[in-house]
Parts: structure tokens; sequence; C-alpha cells
């Protein structure tokens, strides 16, 4: 008689929330330019500034703590319309997410760019990469954005990069200790989005297989990875 196989537990990709408050920003070199720009609000050198930095580096985290303290609307760029440029900025601030080329109406952007102007609005925009990266084909507006002042976040330092193993594991309810946070910061890519990554696949696998999160379930992880 053969041998009754037990059943694979399957592992569930539930939602998690992520805390977008003051309180919940991981702070460190990388970011204190930019958390500097949303705590100067509203003493800005530009009424538009630009965040710029990769996936995962906390921009949208900035935007909507600066969308709480400004009391300002929130629109993915993609969903730019002419027609509701003025519904947009009737709070007069404005937060403008992922500008990504070819992926929003140039005109829109541009006629937002200029009612902003006229009613003294702020308007900020975040990105992965600066404007002059972008290939615009409106010239009025490639020359408006280009004159937007930009503030980079950098890769994370070491100490920010280990509590973003943490909060991203904290995030997920998922408790883990130091040797995992200090096996997963030397053996992965230097980088938010490859710490969010790492969370997730160890919290997914874990669930699976009905196992704690420890490191060797971590080196299993990433040695077939």
């Amino acid at each position: 008689m053969a041998a009754r196989v037990p059943p694979r537990q399957l592992a569930f990709a539930l939602p998690h929330a992520e805390s977008l408050s003051r309180d919940n920003f991981l702070e460190g070199p990388a970011n204190a330019e930019a958390l500097g720009l949303i705590d100067r609000w509203p003493d800005w050198p530009n009424r538009v500034m630009l965040l710029v930095g990769p996936e995962g580096s906390g921009k949208s985290h900035l935007a909507a703590i600066w969308a709480e303290q400004a009391g300002a609307r929130s629109t993915m760029a993609h969903a730019l319309a002419a027609s509701t440029v003025p519904a947009s900025l009737a709070t007069g601030a404005l937060v403008v997410e992922d500008l990504n080329a070819g992926s929003f109406d140039e005109r829109a952007l541009f006629h937002l760019l200029n009612l902003a102007r006229e009613d003294q609005a702020s308007v900020l925009i975040t990105a992965r990469v600066a404007p002059v990266a972008l290939p615009i084909e409106l010239r009025d507006l490639r020359s408006r954005l280009r004159a937007v002042p930009v503030v980079e976040l950098m890769p994370p330092d070491d100490g920010l990069f280990r509590a973003l193993i943490v909060k991203f594991a904290a995030d997920r309810q998922l408790i883990i200790d130091e040797t995992v946070v200090s096996y997963l910061a030397s053996r992965i890519e230097r980088s938010f989005a490859a710490a969010r990554q790492a969370v997730e696949m160890l919290d997914s696998e874990a669930l699976r297989l009905g196992r704690p999160v420890t490191r060797a379930l971590a080196a299993e992880l990433l040695r077939g990875a």
C-alpha cells in the first residue's frame, strides 16, 4: 500500500498594512535631505518640488507625511487629466505620485504646473528618475520640469538597511531575531526593494512550510534564489 503524502500547505498572499505616519518613518543619512524638505514646508525653495529615488526608498511615505500636514490631495501621475486639474489643486496642495516616462498626459501636467504657480499652490512630485532622464515631447513642459528642484533619496547605509528589514517584517507582523537580520543584511543587495522582497519571501515560505523564520530558513531560501 502506497504511503499517503501529506497535503502541501498553501500560502495565501494577504495584504499587509504599512504605516505611513511620521513616527514610523525610518530616518538615516540616505533620506535626511528629503525628510528635511518635508519638515520645512511651507518654507520651500520652490512651489513645486520633486522627490527622486529608487523603488521602495520612501518617496510615498514622505509624500503621505507631507499630505497629512499640508492638507494635500494625492493623485497618480498617470491619472492626471486637464479637466480635473483645478479640482486636484482645490486645497492648495497636491501630491503627484510616480512620474514615469510615457505614463502621463504631458499637457495635463503642464496645465497643473501653470495653475499651481498662478494659485500659489504647493505640489510635491515623486519619480524614480530626474526629469532630465524623461523623454518629454512637450518642449515647454520639459523646460519647466527641469527647472523644478530635485531632492534625491540615496541608497541606505548599513544602519538604515538593517532597520528597514526589521520594519518590513514588523509590517507583516513577522518576528525575526538579530541573526536573521544580520544574515540578510550581509547577503542581499543593499537596496530598499531587495530588503522588502527578502522579507516577503521569508514570510511566504515560513507560512507554506509551517516553520519559524530562522537564519537556517533564510540560508535555504537565498541558496535557492
